[in-house]
């Protein structure tokens, strides 16, 4: 069987489990596949070690970033080994990503999936029987249906690939039970590899996949989480509309990106404003229809600077490569959920943005469903820390790289000059001593009982005489208007950033009033420092971003590139497949940037495979050389 069109696998030996293959003959194969299928030139840090294990029978669990080149690490091996390779992944919309990209390669691979019409999934069984596809996508559910595993036995598998791993764990963000079934490929299957892949998972979550999967640590390929080419971040909720128009248009005016929101109706809210402020923004989430959730998909894939505002409903299935910015206009309710949905941005490895805005409200709200949710005490516990991990990443004055980071078990250094810096790292943000600040806070809670909101409490430190506050004779405690020195977005900052390092708790099960927290105690006696960090809501940038000059092009070669990106999208609209499956932006920029005057030499641009240059690669060289 061929593995793809005009490349030939010199693997076709040996049993099924390819423990008597050469090393060097799979890492010519590999070397041969990647440059001459997907079009780079070398691979990153630990895909070819992980393809070699995997092509020679062994099962490896590989956790990288977002953009950090997992799938090569199944596709590759599955173009190699012999029989089918099956892929379980969660999401139709991943699957069909996969699919095209793949198809473009000159791949035969196709899906199965329940969105399908029944002439559709006919012509992939008839495939399958005739021995055309060589990657099979599936759903957990349809691999776990009465029969169907042993059914797969007629089309001899080679490998099995789950995608998407931390759905395995009930402590991972996106838990499925069928996920958690599939330890039966072991079973069934003892002889053929297993390859899990994620990235986002803390060691608790990597801990459980390994358990389900029976592997063990030396099946682990882990490497960093850090995302240079990703700048992170944050501002506190003011008017959060205008300031996320004010990001958009400041940074990112024309190009492609995601806002993500905490309710379907915000979604609609949002994109309907975005719109009439002259942004082409398209809302996706659960409660639409399918065929508009569908084509709005297809626009933001296919079309270039459409901004898609949704619910998180939105993106595992995404592969979409020059994701410019991704926006949070409600705080996430882990580092989890927000590394995977920021990590959304940059997939190309050019420079992107991560932009957060939120409030105490947003806490609120993740702390009230949790406490209404019907999960066992030990998972409350996790998400609570979660909760509370993402309200210290949000608060920090750290830097905020190094804070993500951590939370997934990585130690490492505050952004550098190679990374695109943080706004902690970026020495804007003001830090003061904030320990007499504290102390009044702290107080104030104390006096008034230790049962009332946060809003009463600043009321009562500012010295408003509300109807509350004097009912409750609150005006003539000591602590009553002590904090002028501070307006009343102020001291809900302090507030906030006691809240993220534990000193404050709330009421959840009464009224919301808040608790002090016995750690405060060395605050209040003065034997610990307490670093305010100003919010920056103040100080108003109106820099413009210089997208071409942060792609690294000048003024000739951003033409170019402009020039290029037009024909892509003429070919991809042609197709109906997103332009990204010809190729990705950071090819476009490395053609502008060194102009190849022939084949051979359009050959050796990153991601212009043998097939790809076959199919487009004369039309590119000619409005080059033009």
């Amino acid at each position: 069987m061929k593995a793809v069109d005009g490349v030939q696998s010199e693997i076709s030996t040996g049993d099924s489990s390819g423990s008597d293959v050469p090393v060097e003959a799979i890492r010519k194969d590999s070397e041969i596949f990647l440059q001459e299928v997907f079009g780079y030139e070398s691979f990153r840090e630990p895909q070819q070690e992980v393809i070699e294990r995997v092509v020679s029978g062994k099962n490896a669990l590989v956790l990288m970033p977002t953009g950090g080149g997992k799938s090569l690490c199944y596709q590759i091996p599955g173009l190699i080994r012999p029989g089918l390779t099956i892929v379980v992944t969660p999401t139709i919309s991943l699957m069909q990503d996969q699919v095209d990209a793949l198809t473009q390669a000159g791949v035969a691979a196709a899906a199965l999936n329940s969105s399908m019409d029944p002439a559709d999934r006919k012509r992939v069984w008839a495939r399958l029987h005739s021995g055309e596809i060589k990657i099979l996508y599936l759903a957990p559910e349809r691999l776990l249906l009465d029969g169907f595993l042993d059914q797969l036995a007629s089309f001899k598998p080679g490998l099995f690939a789950i995608d998407e791993a931390h759905c395995i764990s009930q402590w991972g963000h996106d838990f499925r039970a069928e996920y958690q079934q599939l330890g039966a490929l072991r079973r069934h299957y003892p002889m053929i590899p297993v390859i899990g892949l994620t990235a986002t998972a803390d060691p608790q979550t990597l801990k459980d996949i390994l358990k389900v999967l029976d592997m063990s640590t030396e099946d682990l390929y882990s490497t960093s989480m850090n995302r240079s080419n990703l700048r992170y971040l944050v501002e506190p909720k003011d008017q959060p509309r205008k300031q996320l128009l004010k990001f958009i248009r400041d940074r990112h005016a024309g190009e492609a990106g995601i806002v993500y929101c905490g309710s379907r109706k915000k979604v609609e809210d949002t994109s309907t404003w975005l719109r009439k402020e002259g942004i082409r923004a398209v809302p996706y989430h659960a409660g639409m229809a399918s065929s508009e959730r569908t084509m709005n998909q297809q626009l933001f894939q296919r079309e270039e600077g459409i901004v898609v505002v949704a619910t998180v409903a939105f993106g595992m299935g995404i592969d979409k490569p020059n994701v410019r910015f991704v926006a949070h206009l409600d705080m996430p309710e882990s580092p989890q959920h927000y590394s995977q949905e920021s990590g959304r941005a940059g997939r190309d490895g050019l420079p992107a943005e991560c932009w957060l805005c939120y409030g105490w409200q947003d806490v609120m709200m993740a702390q009230r469903r949790l406490a209404e949710a019907e999960i066992d005490p030990a998972q409350k516990r996790i998400r609570r820390h979660q909760i509370d991990a993402m309200l210290a990443y949000c608060e920090t004055s750290e830097c905020r790289r190094l804070n993500l980071l951590r939370f997934f078990g990585e130690e490492g250094e505050p952004c550098s000059e190679t990374d695109q810096v943080c706004d902690n790292c970026s020495g804007k943000i003001e830090l003061v001593d904030g320990t007499i600040l504290a102390q009044k806070l702290l107080s104030a809670i104390s006096k008034t009982g230790q049962r009332f909101g946060k809003a009463h409490v600043i009321d009562v430190l500012l010295g408003n005489a509300t109807e509350k506050v004097t009912r409750f004779g609150h005006d003539h405690l000591s602590v009553y208007g002590i904090g002028t020195e501070l307006d009343e977005a102020g001291w809900h900052s302090v507030f906030r950033q006691l809240a993220s390092r534990g000193l404050v708790r709330i009421d959840l099960e009464g009224h919301n009033g808040i608790s002090l927290d016995a750690r405060c105690r060395s605050v209040l006696r003065g034997e610990e420092v307490f670093t305010f960090r100003k919010d920056p809501l103040a100080k108003k940038s109106s820099r413009k971003r210089k997208k071409k000059k942060e792609l690294g092009l000048d003024a000739m070669e951003a033409s170019l590139f402009d020039r290029l990106r037009k024909h892509r999208l003429q070919i991809s609209k042609e197709l109906e497949v997103p332009p990204y499956t010809v190729f990705h932006d950071s090819t476009l920029v490395e053609m502008s940037q060194l102009k190849p005057q022939t084949m051979s030499q359009m050959a050796m641009i990153g991601g212009v495979g043998q097939k790809k240059l076959e199919k487009w690669g004369q039309g590119f060289l000619d409005i080059i050389t033009s």
